[in-house]
């Protein structure tokens, strides 16, 4: 926008420093708004979804992973990454039947995330599933997860006490809590 002129970034080089199965990652030299330059690096990402499922009682289906970087188990929604070119609606369909075995006849688009600002470019897609049909999980290989169910109080409650870390699951918890979830 014209009104931002002045916070705006312009980027002069680019270098790749890594490229991975995932990420890559760059080294950009850019010209400040005063007209100095500096240097920034950043993570590329091909984006991801996250899914809200809601059982007919009301309450909402998470899963225990673990995560290698922290080294622990995390409650999370389902979640997974775009594939090139993928719809991200077919992407949230196939994360939620993968990891949970289950299906929804109901999807809503919540809105997007940006997860890490400052050194990242991934958004993540939230989307609310209803009317879920248990299945078979069809984790891929490698893959080692747990569903569980949590009601609104409990999601909250581990926020609060500090059980619940992940910043996209602490962020759909607030889009459930606005959608009226119990």
């Amino acid at each position: 926008m014209i009104m931002d002129r002045h916070l705006i970034e312009e980027k002069i080089t680019s270098q790749p420093l890594f490229k991975g199965k995932l990420l890559n990652a760059f080294c950009d030299t850019v010209r400040l708004p005063d007209g100095s330059e500096a240097t920034r690096e950043y993570i590329k990402h091909p984006g991801a979804v996250m899914i809200i499922p809601q059982l007919p009682d009301g309450r909402l289906l998470l899963e225990r992973q673990f995560r290698y970087p922290l080294d622990r188990v995390f409650i999370e929604f389902p979640a997974g990454k775009l594939e090139i070119g993928e719809d991200p609606l077919l992407c949230a369909q196939r994360e939620l039947l993968e990891e949970t075995g289950y299906s929804a006849a109901s999807w809503e688009y919540l809105g997007v995330l940006h997860p890490i600002i400052s050194y990242t470019d991934e958004e993540i897609k939230i989307y609310l599933a209803k009317d879920l049909t248990a299945g078979e999980k069809q984790l891929d290989e490698g893959e080692f997860l747990e569903s569980i169910t949590m009601s609104m109080a409990e999601l909250v409650a581990g926020v609060l006490d500090g059980s619940i870390t992940d910043a996209k699951t602490v962020s759909g918890i607030f889009w459930a809590q606005q959608k009226g979830l119990v």
